[in-house]
């Protein structure tokens, strides 16, 4: 597997289950705005009862 391959299989990662965040996502995030905002995301979700870690995590957590 070459460098680049491995790069973009990272990037594929998923961080975040619920929701669905890559870590390619939370990057780009950063890259754009300066800092990530994919927390803050995250967290209005929970608010609104969103988290359905239990179900989508493959840890179930």
């Amino acid at each position: 597997m070459t460098a680049d391959r491995a790069e973009s299989r990272g990037a594929e990662e998923i961080i975040c289950h619920c929701f669905s965040f890559t870590r390619g996502d939370i990057e780009n995030d950063y890259i754009k705005n300066g800092r990530s905002t994919v927390m803050e995301k995250i967290t209005a979700e929970l608010e609104r009862g969103g988290c359905r870690c239990h179900e989508k995590n493959p840890r179930g957590t």
